[in-house]
């Protein structure tokens, strides 16, 4: 059975989705749309489209508010080809057991999200074991991370892997800078469980807040931060024309429909299911929403509390 991530996919053009866009949200701004085959390691073949891939016209390349300090930073820890080789692979498909878990889950950050340009080696600390590798690509598309610490030549980011909050450190100092792009993004994506809310927010600015439905008593929409992991265009869609898949997966469900379970923010055809809790663990949105949505850039920050 293929999953849902292999399901959203399809052929849909450069033009296409520039058409859908425009005919969605008015004019496309002028950033590049990225379009990619997903591929990668669960063997999905299906078609990711990137709007204002990484930094795009949304994420500004200002390096932003300074990230939470952390303890003194030490050199990275040398690793044979062997070692790399075990090292698990940062992905939505993926585990990461020795990765240590987000120190502040409902803390807002900076903003200030990082792209490896190649895949970089994820640290338990400054100078501590690697626990990870952070490939270059997600779902096809650009990785971008939201950052949640620093240290001197190292920063913190949050990983798209499971469990829930898994965070580690790369090396960004010494050559290593240039391997790596980090920006700011003024986008906060606010999901209130409970009232059952979701709210945009553009520099400290809320663009629109809409009733959503979310988890079912069962299989409840996790709590805790997370980010846009990636933006996908289904070829032929039912449910949602776009689907935004997170870096949080169901904490009942190991799997859903084939796929690893993995939680994300999308579109519902009937209007009745806003307002309550009745999903998978998905956050349905109604279509203004799901417009906005589509301008937020990889790697924002997506801040979900009970």
């Amino acid at each position: 059975m293929r999953s849902w991530l292999e399901r959203v996919g399809g052929s849909l053009s450069r033009t296409g989705i520039s058409d859908w866009l425009r005919g969605r949200i008015g004019p496309v701004p002028r950033a590049v749309i990225a379009l990619a085959v997903l591929v990668a390691a669960a063997g999905v073949s299906t078609l990711a489209a990137v709007v204002s891939s990484g930094p795009g016209s949304a994420v500004s390349a200002s390096p932003g508010p300074a990230a939470a300090a952390a303890p003194a930073a030490g050199a990275p820890v040398p690793l044979s080809a062997a070692e790399l080789a075990g090292l698990p692979q940062a992905t939505t498909f993926t585990t990461t057991p020795a990765a240590p878990l987000d120190p502040a889950p409902f803390t807002v950050t900076s903003g200030l999200v990082l792209r490896p340009l190649t895949a970089q080696v994820v640290y338990a600390g400054p100078g501590k074991a690697p626990v990870a590798v952070l490939p270059a690509t997600e779902l096809s598309g650009p990785t971008w991370v939201p950052v949640v610490g620093a240290s001197a030549g190292w920063d913190r980011v949050l990983l798209p892997s499971k469990p829930n909050g898994a965070s580690g450190w790369i090396y960004t100092g010494g050559a290593n800078s240039s391997r790596v792009d980090i920006r700011s993004s003024p986008y906060l994506v606010r999901i209130e469980v409970g009232a059952r809310k979701l709210s945009i927010i553009d520099s400290g600015r809320t663009l629109g807040t809409w009733t959503v439905a979310v988890g079912a008593p069962g299989t409840p929409t996790p709590t805790g931060r997370t980010f846009v992991l990636a933006l996908l265009a289904p070829d032929h869609p039912t449910d949602s024309p776009l689907i935004l898949p997170l870096g949080f997966h169901s904490d009942t469900l190991d799997a859903f429909g084939g796929g690893p379970g993995t939680v994300g923010l999308h579109g519902w055809p009937d209007p009745s299911v806003f307002g309550q809790a009745i999903s998978h663990g998905c956050v349905r949105v109604p279509a203004t929403a799901l417009h906005l949505l589509a301008q937020v850039p990889l790697g924002s920050l997506v801040l979900i509390t009970s």
